[in-house]
């Protein structure tokens, strides 16, 4: 599919924190904060998948003590706004290449031209903070078609 819901997202980015934490026991915490208002506003699939899996992957999973990862959304200005923290070990150079992240920038731009970013900050005082930000459209209900 070229696009999905926030609501789908978050559902399965849900589930696989909730196996995740599953296996990681006490070392992985998570919240998850997304206004109602949203969960119907149209956003790529897996891609808010990918940058938890990044963040599992990268910064909590060789940490001995783990941290936490935060999923919220917002819409300042009109664009939906998507950030993931994490409290793990923050971008090193034993990362990898970074194929998801450009693979992500990739499907932005090829969907939505300059109008999405994917952008990362340091999560102080440790960890990654992924933003994506992109046009806010709230999909379509069968009822809101005439």
């Amino acid at each position: 599919e070229r696009e999905s819901t926030l609501e789908r997202e978050v559902a399965h980015v849900r589930a696989y924190l909730n196996i995740q934490q599953i296996r990681m026991g006490r070392r992985l915490a998570f919240s998850i904060d997304v206004p109602n208002a949203l969960l119907d506003a149209s956003i790529p699939p897996m891609m808010l998948q990918t940058l938890v899996e990044n963040a599992i992957k990268h910064g909590l999973g060789p940490s001995a003590e783990g941290g936490r990862i935060g999923l919220r959304a917002s819409i300042p200005g009109g664009n939906m706004r998507v950030t993931i923290a994490d409290t793990g070990s923050g971008v090193t150079k034993s990362a990898g290449v970074g194929t998801g992240l450009a693979n992500i920038r990739a499907r932005l731009r090829a969907q939505f031209g300059d109008a999405a970013t994917l952008s990362l900050a340091t999560n102080a005082p440790r960890g990654v903070i992924a933003t994506v930000e992109l046009p806010y459209m709230p999909r379509a209900s069968p009822r809101d078609v005439s």
